[in-house]
C-alpha cells in the first residue's frame, strides 16, 4: 500500500481541468529569439549570427541572457525587460517594439535552459533538457525511470529558484492532490528531491556496521592466527 500512487482516487472520479500553468522568465534565462517578415533585408539588424553572417548557409544565431536586472540587451531596441514574462507576453512586447521599424513582424521565442534535475532514490538521477515549455513532476520522475522501491513516495521535494530565492515544496505522490500543487508544473532548474525512506537509511547503517565487524573479526583472527603460530 505505501508504494501505491494516488491512493485516494476514486472510480469515474471527474477533475476540475486546472492545466493552466505557463513558464514565466528568470534571471539567468537564455533565451533564443528569432525575427521575420517579408522585407529579408529589413530584417537583417535584428538577427544576429554567430559568426557574423558568412555563417548564414548554415546559421547559428546569438543567444540571450536575462541579466540580474530582468533584462536583455536586443539589436536595435536596446534592453528589453523580460523577467516575470510568458513566452506570449514576451512575443507580443517584441511585435509592438519592432512595429517601429518592421510590418507585419513574426517573432519566435523559446527557453533554451529549461531542465531540471532528479536526484535520490530513483532509477536514474541525473539533469534532464526539456524539448517543450514545460513538464510536470510526474514526467520529470519518468524521465529518471520511476521512485525505486525504496523512495519516499509521501515526501518528494521540489526546490525551486524565483531570482536568487529559494522555495521548498513537498508533494505526496500517494495521494491525488498533487495535482493540484503549485509544483506539479516544474518551471525551469527546478530540483526534485526523492528521499529514502526508513528501511533503506536503516539497511544502508546495518551494512556499515556489519562491514565494521566484519573487518574487526578478521583483524583479531589474523592477529591471533600470528600469535599461535610464532608461539
Amino acid at each position: 500500500k505505501n508504494v501505491l500512487y494516488f491512493q485516494n482516487a476514486k472510480d469515474f472520479e471527474t477533475i476540475v481541468n486546472t492545466d493552466s500553468f505557463t513558464p514565466r522568465f528568470k534571471i539567468n534565462d537564455i533565451v533564443s529569439i528569432f525575427v521575420s517578415t517579408f522585407d529579408l533585408e529589413a530584417v537583417k539588424p535584428f538577427n544576429i549570427y554567430k559568426g557574423g553572417e558568412g555563417r548564414i548557409a548554415n546559421p547559428e544565431f546569438i543567444d540571450y541572457l536575462i541579466d540580474i536586472d530582468g533584462n536583455i540587451d536586443y539589436p536595435v531596441l536596446g534592453k528589453v525587460k523580460l523577467l516575470g514574462l510568458t513566452v506570449e507576453e514576451a512575443r507580443e512586447l517584441f511585435k509592438e517594439k519592432l512595429s517601429l521599424y518592421l510590418k507585419d513582424p513574426i517573432v519566435n521565442i523559446r527557453i533554451l535552459n529549461f531542465r531540471v534535475s532528479v536526484l535520490g532514490e530513483v532509477r536514474r538521477p541525473g539533469r534532464y533538457d526539456v524539448s517543450g515549455e514545460r513538464i510536470t513532476i510526474l514526467e520529470a520522475i519518468a524521465l529518471a525511470g520511476d521512485l525505486g522501491i525504496k523512495g519516499k513516495r509521501e515526501n518528494v521535494m521540489v526546490v525551486r529558484d524565483f531570482n536568487g530565492t529559494k522555495t521548498y515544496t513537498r508533494i505526496d505522490l500517494t495521494s491525488k492532490e498533487l495535482f493540484n500543487s503549485p509544483v506539479y508544473y516544474l518551471t525551469q532548474n527546478d530540483v526534485v528531491y526523492v528521499q529514502q525512506n526508513n528501511s533503506a537509511i536503516s539497511s544502508a547503517s546495518g551494512d556499515t556496521r556489519i562491514g565494521t565487524i566484519i573487518s574487526i573479526t578478521s583483524f583479531l583472527i589474523t592477529t591471533a592466527l600470528i600469535f599461535v603460530t610464532r608461539n
